[in-house]
C-alpha cells in the first residue's frame, strides 16, 4: 500500500534498491546529496548532478526535464552516508519557469524496481523558490526511511548547497548550470523511442511548450473524499500534497530540519531483529555516538523530533479538513433556493462524511507513528543511565557514585495533548549554559496554562495535590520541592566532591523541602536574613573573579587553598525577599559570568513580585530557562513550534529514593575526606 506523505512525515522502506520518480510542471534539474550523520556534505564529490551523474550507489539524469528517474542502491552507499537528499532546481535559460510557484507542484514517488509505489509526496506551498529539497532517505534503526521535506530556497542551488555545509557551493552550482546547458544543447528535439526510460528522453526546445507527463490522463471524475485527501496531504488515499505544518515558517525562509545525530549506528548487541510483518524492533542506543550515553542522548532527541513532526502533520491535515468542511457547507448554503429540502441535506451530509474520512485517515497515520515511538520509549526508558532516568527507574536502586561527569541531565518530561501517555525526557547538556527559573507565581496558571487533565494522581508525582489548580502556598511548596529534586539529581550524577549546592533562604521558609539535603549532610544550613544573602553572594562572586583571573593567566595553581573549586549551584528561594540593590547587582553578575566558571543559578520566585524592580531584572529573567512546579504548556520545540507540556522531575509520592541516593553520596564524600 502506497504511503501518501505530508511535509515532515516519514515512512519505512522495505527494500534498499529503489527509484525516485519525479514529475514537475516544467523542466527541472534533479540531483542528490549524500550527507553524514548531521546531514553535512564532505565535499563536491558528495553531490550527484548532471555534470557528475554517478556516485557510489546513486545515478541521476544528465539533463533538465519534466520527468526524472533517480536510481538508488542504499546498500552500496559508503558507510559514512546517513542521509540521501533529493534536490530539484529550475535551470536558467531552459523553459519559462523561474520559480516553482509559477507551475504545478512537483511530485515525488519512491518506488521499487518493479514500479511498486512505496511513498508519494507532492511538494506544495512553494512560491518564489527556485530550488527545493524534496525528500530524503535516511537510516533509522539499521533500516532506511523516507521523509517528506519540501524545503525551498529562493536563492537557488547555491543557497541549498551552502545550507548543507558545502564550502564551494557557488562553484558547484555554476558547474551544474553549465552541465545542464551543455546537455540541453546536445538534446535532440524529436520524441524518444518507446523503449527509452523517461529520465533519458530528450527535452523539448525552450521555444516549445513545457514538457508534460507522457501518460494519458482520463477525464476528471466527480470529487471524492480521496480527492480531498490529495489536496490536504493527510496521508492515505490522495496524491500527497502537503500544506505547511502548523507553526512552520514561510516557504521562502529556510528551515533547518537537522537534529542531533538521530542516525542509525550498530546496536551493541548486533542489528535489531525484524518484527513479524512490521518494522525492525526498537533497540536502545541505536543512534550515532561514541559511547552508549551519547547514543541514548541522540536517540531521545530523535524521538522528540519525530513526535513533533508526526503531530505537526496530523494537525495540518486536521486543520485542512476543518477548512474544507466550512467551505463546502458555505457553498451548499450559498443559494437560498438550496437551503431547504433534500439536496441541502445531502450536500451537508456529504461534506461531513468527507471531513470524517480526512480526520480518520490523518489519525491513523499519526497512530502508526505513535505506536513506533511508544515501542521505542518502552525499550529506551529502562536503559537510561541515572542522569537521564526518572526517579522511579530501577537504576536508582543500584545507585553508585559515578567516577565521571555525565554529558546531560534530565530536567523533566515533555508531552503533547494528542498523546498523553508518551513522555519524552527533557535532556539538557552539562555543564548548564543557562540558569533555571522555577516559577512559583499563580498568575501564570490563572491565564489558562494549567490544565486539569494532567492526571497528577495517575502519575503519582510529588506530594499530594488538590483536584484543581494549586493555590499560591501550594505552588511555592511545589516549586521548592522541584528545586530540591533537580539539585539532588545534579549532586548524584557528579563524582563525589565535584559539585556543591548553596541556598539563599532569608526567611527560612524552605527548610521542610530542604530536609533531604540537610539531613544527609550534602548541604550546610543556609544563613538567615539579609546577612546570609550578602555572605553567600560575596563568597560566590569572589570565586568567580578568582577563577576567571586564573583561567586568563593560566595560573590555576595560584588559586587560594581555601577556595572550593567544585561546581556550585546557588538556589535562591523566596526572591526578592532580603535583597538590596548591591545584592541584585551581584546576582546579575553571577547569572552572566558564573556558568563559564562553574557557578550556576536556580531561582525559585514569582515573576510578578520580581517586576517590582522594573527593568532591572528583565535581562535576568530572559537569560534563565523557565520551568514550572506543575505541568504547564510553555516550552516550544525548534522545528515546528509546538507548545509542549512540561512535567517537573519529582520523585513518586512516598518514595525515599532521593534520601537514599543522597545518603550514599554523603557516605562517599566522607570516605573521600578521611
Amino acid at each position: 500500500m502506497t504511503a501518501e506523505l505530508v511535509r515532515g512525515q516519514n515512512h519505512p522502506l522495505d527494500r534498499t534498491r529503489v527509484e525516485v520518480r519525479i514529475t514537475a510542471g516544467g523542466p527541472v534539474v534533479a540531483g542528490v546529496t549524500l550527507g553524514d550523520e548531521q546531514g553535512r556534505l564532505q565535499g563536491a564529490e558528495a553531490v550527484a548532478h548532471p555534470g557528475a551523474p554517478r556516485r557510489t550507489g546513486i545515478e541521476v539524469p544528465r539533463q533538465a526535464a519534466a520527468e526524472h528517474r533517480i536510481a538508488v542502491d542504499l546498500d552500496a552507499l559508503p558507510e559514512a552516508v546517513h542521509r540521501v537528499s533529493v534536490l530539484l532546481a529550475l535551470p536558467t535559460g531552459i523553459g519559462t519557469l523561474t520559480t516553482f510557484g509559477a507551475a504545478a507542484a512537483p511530485s515525488v514517488a519512491v518506488t521499487g524496481l518493479d514500479g511498486t509505489h512505496l511513498a508519494d509526496y507532492t511538494v506544495t506551498g512553494l512560491g518564489a523558490e527556485s530550488a527545493v529539497v524534496a525528500v530524503e532517505l535516511y537510516r533509522r534503526q539499521d533500516a532506511w526511511k523516507v521523509r517528506a521535506v519540501g524545503q525551498g530556497y529562493a536563492d537557488g542551488l547555491t543557497a541549498m548547497l551552502r545550507d548543507q555545509g558545502l564550502a564551494q557551493a557557488a562553484e558547484l552550482a555554476a558547474e551544474i548550470e553549465q552541465a545542464v546547458g551543455l546537455g540541453h544543447a546536445r538534446a535532440v528535439p524529436a520524441p524518444a523511442p518507446a523503449a527509452a526510460s523517461r529520465s533519458e528522453r530528450p527535452e523539448r526546445s525552450a521555444a516549445g511548450p513545457a514538457a508534460a507527463p507522457t501518460a494519458q490522463r482520463p477525464a476528471p471524475a466527480p470529487p471524492t473524499a480521496a480527492d480531498d485527501l490529495a489536496a490536504s496531504g493527510t496521508g492515505a488515499a490522495g496524491s500527497g500534497t502537503a500544506p505547511k505544518a502548523a507553526g512552520s515558517p514561510a516557504s521562502h525562509s529556510p528551515v533547518d530540519y537537522r537534529h542531533p545525530a538521530r542516525r542509525s549506528a550498530p546496536a551493541p548487541t548486533g542489528p535489531a531483529p525484524a518484527a513479524p510483518d512490521g518494522p525492525p524492533l526498537p533497540v536502545a542506543g541505536d543512534a550515532a555516538g561514541w559511547s552508549m550515553e551519547e547514543r541514548l542522548y541522540n536517540q531521545v532527541w530523535g524521538m522528540f523530533e519525530d513526535l513533533a513532526r508526526s503531530v505537526a502533520a496530523y494537525r495540518s491535515a486536521s486543520d485542512f479538513a476543518e477548512s474544507r468542511l466550512e467551505q463546502e457547507l458555505d457553498r451548499a448554503l450559498a443559494d437560498p433556493r438550496d437551503r431547504l429540502g433534500t439536496a441541502a441535506d445531502v450536500a451537508r451530509a456529504t461534506a461531513r462524511d468527507k471531513h470524517a474520512t480526512l480526520v480518520t485517515q490523518a489519525r491513523a497515520a499519526l497512530d502508526r507513528d505513535l505506536g513506533q515511538l511508544a515501542a521505542e520509549s518502552e525499550v529506551v526508558e529502562p536503559a537510561l543511565p541515572p542522569a537521564f532516568a526518572r526517579w522511579d527507574n530501577p537504576v536508582w536502586q543500584g545507585y553508585h557514585v559515578p567516577l565521571e561527569r555525565p554529558m546531560a541531565l534530565r530536567l523533566g518530561d515533555l508531552h503533547l495533548p494528542e498523546v498523553l501517555d508518551l513522555r519524552i525526557p527533557m535532556l539538557v547538556r552539562l555543564p548548564l549554559e543557562r540558569g533555571l527559573w522555577i516559577d512559583s507565581g499563580p498568575d501564570t496558571y490563572d491565564r489558562g496554562g494549567f490544565l486539569p487533565e494532567r492526571e497528577y494522581g495517575r502519575r503519582e508525582l510529588g506530594s499530594a495535590l488538590t483536584d484543581g489548580p494549586p493555590d499560591e502556598a501550594e505552588l511555592r511548596r511545589l516549586a521548592t520541592e522541584t528545586a530540591v529534586a533537580i539539585a539532588a539529581r545534579l549532586l548524584a550524577v557528579h563524582p563525589a566532591g565535584e559539585f556543591a549546592v548553596q541556598v539563599i533562604d532569608p526567611g527560612g521558609t524552605a527548610a521542610p523541602a530542604l530536609a533531604p539535603l540537610l539531613e544527609s549532610g550534602v548541604l550546610a544550613p543556609p544563613l538567615p536574613g539579609a546577612k546570609g544573602v550578602s555572605a553567600v553572594l560575596e563568597g560566590l562572586t569572589r570565586r568567580v573573579d578568582l577563577v576567571q583571573m586564573a583561567v586568563r593567566s593560566r595560573a590555576a595553581d595560584a588559586l587560594p587553598p581555601d577556595l572550593d573549586t567544585a561546581e556550585q549551584l546557588l538556589i535562591v528561594h523566596d526572591f526578592p525577599h532580603g535583597f538590596d540593590d548591591r545584592a541584585l547587582t551581584r546576582l546579575r553578575y553571577l547569572a552572566d559570568e558564573g556558568p563559564a566558571v562553574g557557578v550556576h543559578l536556580m531561582m525559585v520566585a514569582d515573576r510578578a513580585q520580581a517586576r517590582e524592580y522594573g527593568p532591572v531584572l528583565d535581562p535576568l529573567w530572559r537569560s534563565l530557562l523557565r520551568i514550572t512546579p506543575v505541568p504547564d504548556a510553555h516550552l516550544a520545540d525548534p522545528w515546528v513550534g509546538h507548545a509542549w507540556t512540561y512535567e517537573p522531575p519529582l520523585a513518586p509520592r512516598g518514595s525515599q529514593v532521593v534520601r537514599q541516593v543522597l545518603d550514599r553520596l554523603a557516605q562517599a564524600r566522607r570516605a573521600g575526606q578521611s
